[in-house]
C-alpha cells in the first residue's frame, strides 16, 4: 500500500510550488495550493529505475527504441481504448511547448485560434505571445442535476466565432482544467463535426486524461473517426499522472503526415531533437509498472475531494463547488462574498497566508473563482482549507451579517 499521507517537505529543493512565493510577491509562509503537480513520491519503479540510471553515470543522447512505443501503446490501449499510431509520435519537452509548437507551425501572425474560457491559462499566452488573435467561445454555467453547477459549450456561438474569425485553431482542454469536466462522446463528437466542417486544426490537451472519476469515461478525441483524428494533435504526458513534470516528457501524436511534418519543422528551427534521457527512462518505468499506484492515488484523491465537500458545506457553506468529473483541481465559486477578485485575493493571500490559483487568470468567465490543487496529503489540504474558513468565514463581506 502506498502512503499518501506521508508529508515530504519540499522546501529548499528549489521547487516551484513551495520555494518561490517571496519572489513572486507572495509573503514566504504561504501554503501554496496553486501550480498542477502533486505532493506525492513518483512510484517506486520509477525512482528505482531512475537511480538505477544514474549509478550508470553516463547521460549521453539518448532516443526512443520500439520497446518504449510498445509500453505507451499498452497504456493507451488498456485505459482510454485507444489504439494510436506511434509512427505518428513526436516527443516535446512539455504540452505547452507542443501548443506553441502548433501555433507557430499551423497559423501565421494575425490568424484566429479558438479558446473556451475559462481555460488553462497557458493557452491565452501561448496564442497571444506568438502574435495570434485570440477568439473566445465561453463556457456557460449551468444548473444541472440537482441545482449543483454544471459547464457545457455553447455550440451556436462555438460555430459563429469560428465562422466570423475564420478560426485556424482550436485549443481543446480534455479533460477541462480548470472546471473539470470530462466532455461526453457527443459534445466531442459536436466540436469534432464543427471543426471538420470549417477545416479547423484541433490541438487537443489531454494531460489530464488518467484523472477521471467513477462513472465518467475520458475518450481520447482523435478516437472518434479517422476523420477527425486526421484533424488533431493529440497531447499527452506522464507528467500529471505520475508527478513527473520537471523531467519534461511529453508525447504528441499527429496522424496526418502534413500536420506532422509542419510540425517537426517547427520543432526542428526551435532546436529542439533528442528528449531529456531520465524523462525517458521514467516515462516508461511508470507506464509498465504504475498502474496499480494511479488505482490507489486515484481513491486518496477522491476521498481528498469528498472531505474537502464536506468541510465546504460545514465551515464554508458561501463557497460553492464545481463537482469535478476529472482532474485533482477543485473550482471553487466565491461570488457570493461579494468581493472583488483583488480584494479576494487579498484576503486569501495576506489573510488565510494560502496561495491559490485566481479564477480571474482562466480568463472569461474565471472572476469570483479560485482554483486549489488537492493533490496533496490530507493533512496539508485540511490545514489549507482551515485557514481558508478563519480569513474568510461565512458571513459574506467581512463585518457583515
Amino acid at each position: 500500500m502506498e502512503n499518501f499521507d506521508e508529508v515530504i517537505e519540499r522546501r529548499g529543493t528549489s521547487c516551484l510550488k513551495y520555494d518561490f512565493a517571496v519572489s513572486r510577491g507572495l509573503p514566504e509562509d504561504v501554503l501554496p495550493f496553486w501550480v498542477a503537480d502533486m505532493d506525492f513520491r513518483t512510484p517506486g519503479p520509477v525512482i528505482e529505475e531512475l537511480t538505477r540510471r544514474s549509478r550508470h553515470g553516463i547521460f549521453g543522447y539518448t532516443d526512443v527504441e520500439e520497446d518504449y512505443r510498445s509500453v505507451l501503446s499498452a497504456w493507451f490501449r488498456s485505459r482510454h481504448d485507444w489504439e494510436p499510431d506511434m509512427e505518428a509520435m513526436v516527443i516535446t519537452p512539455g504540452v505547452v511547448f507542443a501548443i506553441c509548437t502548433a501555433i507557430r507551425a499551423l497559423t501565421k501572425a494575425g490568424d484566429a485560434v479558438l479558446l473556451c474560457p475559462p481555460v488553462y491559462y497557458p493557452f491565452s499566452a501561448s496564442i497571444l505571445e506568438n502574435r495570434r488573435k485570440l477568439v473566445e467561445s465561453p463556457l456557460v454555467l449551468r444548473e444541472g442535476k440537482q441545482g449543483k453547477p454544471v459547464y457545457e459549450i455553447d455550440f451556436e456561438d462555438f460555430e459563429n466565432k469560428i465562422r466570423e474569425h475564420q478560426v485556424k485553431l482550436f485549443l481543446l482542454c480534455s479533460p477541462h482544467n480548470p472546471v473539470g469536466r470530462v466532455w461526453r462522446r457527443e459534445e466531442l463528437a459536436r466540436i469534432g463535426e464543427i471543426c471538420r466542417r470549417h477545416q479547423v486544426v484541433v490541438v487537443a490537451d489531454e494531460i489530464h486524461q488518467d484523472f477521471v472519476r467513477e462513472g465518467f469515461h475520458h475518450t481520447v478525441f482523435a478516437s472518434l473517426s479517422p476523420e477527425i483524428d486526421d484533424l488533431t494533435i493529440t497531447c499527452t504526458s506522464p507528467s500529471k499522472t505520475f508527478n513527473l513534470a520537471g523531467l519534461q516528457i511529453s508525447h504528441i501524436f499527429i496522424r496526418n503526415v502534413k500536420l506532422r511534418q509542419r510540425f517537426r519543422r517547427e520543432l526542428s528551427a526551435a532546436g529542439y531533437s533528442q528528449p531529456n534521457a531520465l524523462g525517458l527512462f521514467a516515462a516508461r518505468a511508470a507506464y509498465r509498472h504504475g498502474e496499480s499506484w494511479l488505482k490507489e492515488l486515484l481513491v486518496y484523491l477522491e476521498a481528498n475531494l469528498e472531505r474537502t465537500r464536506a468541510f465546504l458545506e460545514e465551515h464554508l457553506p458561501l463557497v460553492r463547488l464545481v463537482e469535478p468529473e476529472g482532474t485533482y483541481l477543485l473550482w471553487l465559486d466565491f461570488s457570493r462574498y461579494g468581493f472583488t477578485d483583488k480584494e479576494l485575493d487579498d484576503i486569501i493571500i495576506h489573510q488565510g497566508k494560502l496561495w491559490l490559483d485566481s479564477g480571474a487568470i482562466f480568463g472569461t468567465g474565471g472572476q469570483g473563482f479560485q482554483r486549489i490543487n488537492i493533490a496533496c496529503p490530507w493533512t496539508t489540504l485540511q490545514e489549507g482549507l482551515a485557514r481558508l474558513a478563519d480569513c474568510l468565514g461565512s458571513s459574506g463581506r467581512r463585518g457583515e451579517s
